[in-house]
């Protein structure tokens, strides 16, 4: 089977079974970066409570966030975890959008150049903490951009349904759907959610439950 039928296959199965994911959760596109920076390394669980302080303190925009002093920030994103570490990496962001966008950037992160999403990528992945799997989350969940999103669940899924080995370069696995797919943000969010979804409650790293996973039946296509 061609790779692009067979990544439609896999989509349209997890769509199927599971219904549409409607994430990435967050109110504005600042809201939902500062989320993809604080999830590294934690559960969303955790990103919620940290971001529910910041939405307490009136310190979810980028004027807002920059005017705190570190350590108060660092005390409002303690439930993310790493809070000294990921305190760094947020301030570190701000001053590329202040750079990038100017200080009017705004919730809506306004001013950066999405007409050019390659060199907008470049940009961010020099940004000190912001590795591929965050800047492509805050490229296609905050900015809207036909960029794929791959993390672990990924990896996991397609290495035990002997699509790419469990050991693959990041690039060369989000080239692995972006070479074949519509360059549809829509498609590459839904895409990205249903992996994650399936991989919280089927492909486990541990315990995984192959007999009732919603991709199972497709296993012997991804071998052949």
């Amino acid at each position: 089977m061609q790779r692009s039928t067979l990544l439609q296959t896999y989509y349209r199965t997890m769509l199927d079974a599971l219904g549409p994911s409607h994430w990435w959760p967050g109110e504005t596109p600042f809201e939902v970066a500062v989320g993809a920076i604080l999830t590294q390394n934690t559960n969303w669980g955790n990103v919620e409570r940290a971001i529910a302080n910041l939405r307490r303190a009136d310190a979810l925009t980028p004027r807002a966030m920059a005017a705190l002093p570190a350590p108060r920030l660092a005390e409002l994103i303690r439930p993310a975890g790493y809070f000294r570490i990921k305190t760094d990496r947020l301030r570190h962001f701000l001053a590329f959008l202040d750079r990038e966008a100017g200080p009017e950037a705004g919730p809506g992160l306004r001013g950066l150049p999405v007409r050019d999403p390659q060199t907008l990528r470049e940009k961010l992945l020099q940004v000190k903490g912001v590795g591929p799997e965050t800047a492509d989350s805050i490229l296609l969940y905050a900015l809207g951009l036909p960029t794929f999103v791959v993390d672990a669940y990924t990896r996991r899924i397609l290495s035990r349904h002997g699509l790419l080995p469990e050991d693959v370069p990041y690039e060369e696995l989000r080239e692995f759907f972006m070479d074949v797919l519509e360059p549809d943000p829509a498609l590459f969010n839904e895409y990205h959610a249903l992996i994650v979804r399936v991989g919280k409650h089927w492909c486990r790293k541990r315990d995984p439950r192959c007999d009732q996973c919603p991709l199972e039946p497709l296993k012997e296509d991804g071998r052949g």
